[in-house]
């Protein structure tokens, strides 16, 4: 994955599986994209009350990119899929992960964003980089009955998890010294490890964990089975977007500390 500014941006685009260009003409309409205000920094209200957010801004760059007009409207967030059934709005940018039950009933984008699973450690330890070798007997906070906890007994199955009730609770221990490391989703440790509620304590250490069996796939752009050309325009215009440069700027804008 590149890397700018010291921030990893990840790329889920292949060069060499750019699709046939879809003209701005063949979806020469105003596309109504529905999201939810509520959940930085995917997308969440700004000063002014308007929608914003990595997702928000990268619809946004996309319609852009297509010449086409676009609304952005908020709405309370389980009810996104439904208002998108009814005709209520055209295109779904929001953390609605893709699963096949959401595929029975929707076309979606290749994903734009993924949802990363991470080590945390406190950094006054000289602790060595999480393999399943280095975390023998060593605490390791998880949230219990997460995919996190899963996923950390079947591949580090000589680690000691500390399951604890809630990450806010796994981020204490971790703090306080009581575990060695933390294993969570990337996106929220990145808010914590950058925030002053760790007050400079932690810090990731190696890599990421994208296995889709446990972390699922992802989001996309969503839209209804009928629009089948808008979602492929979508599709086409995201990786225009990444190769323009334009995914990396809105990267950075939202991801000081990239989960990635």
């Amino acid at each position: 994955m590149p890397r700018a500014e010291g921030v990893t941006i990840p790329n889920f685009w292949n060069p060499r599986a750019r699709q046939e260009r879809i003209e701005p003409q063949q979806t020469a309409r105003t596309i109504r994209f529905l999201t939810d205000d509520e959940f930085p920094p995917l997308h969440f209200a700004g000063p002014d009350g308007t929608p914003t957010g990595f997702a928000v801004e990268l619809a946004r760059a996309v319609c852009e990119r297509l010449a086409m007009t676009c609304t952005v409207q908020a709405r309370r967030f389980d009810t996104l899929l439904d208002a998108l059934a009814d005709r209520q709005g055209d295109v779904v940018a929001a953390a609605i992960p893709l699963t096949p039950a959401l595929r029975t009933r929707f076309l979606a984008t290749r994903p734009y964003f993924r949802w990363p699973a991470r080590f945390v450690a406190r950094t006054d330890k000289g602790l060595p980089a999480p393999s399943a070798a280095a975390l023998a007997d060593r605490g390791v906070a998880v949230v219990t009955g997460s995919a996190h906890a899963a996923y950390l007994q079947a591949f580090f199955p000589k680690a000691l998890p500390k399951s604890f009730a809630d990450l806010a609770a796994a981020e204490g221990a971790l703090r306080r010294g009581e575990v060695d490391y933390l294993f969570a989703d990337g996106l929220n440790l990145a808010l914590w490890v950058g925030g002053i509620d760790a007050a400079g304590c932690c810090a990731f250490m190696g890599g990421d964990y994208l296995e889709n069996r446990y972390f699922g796939e992802g989001i996309g752009l969503v839209t209804r089975p009928d629009d089948s050309v808008l979602s492929r325009a979508l599709d086409d215009a995201l990786q225009r977007v990444w190769d323009e440069g334009k995914y990396a700027e809105l990267y950075l804008r939202f991801f000081p500390v990239s989960p990635f």
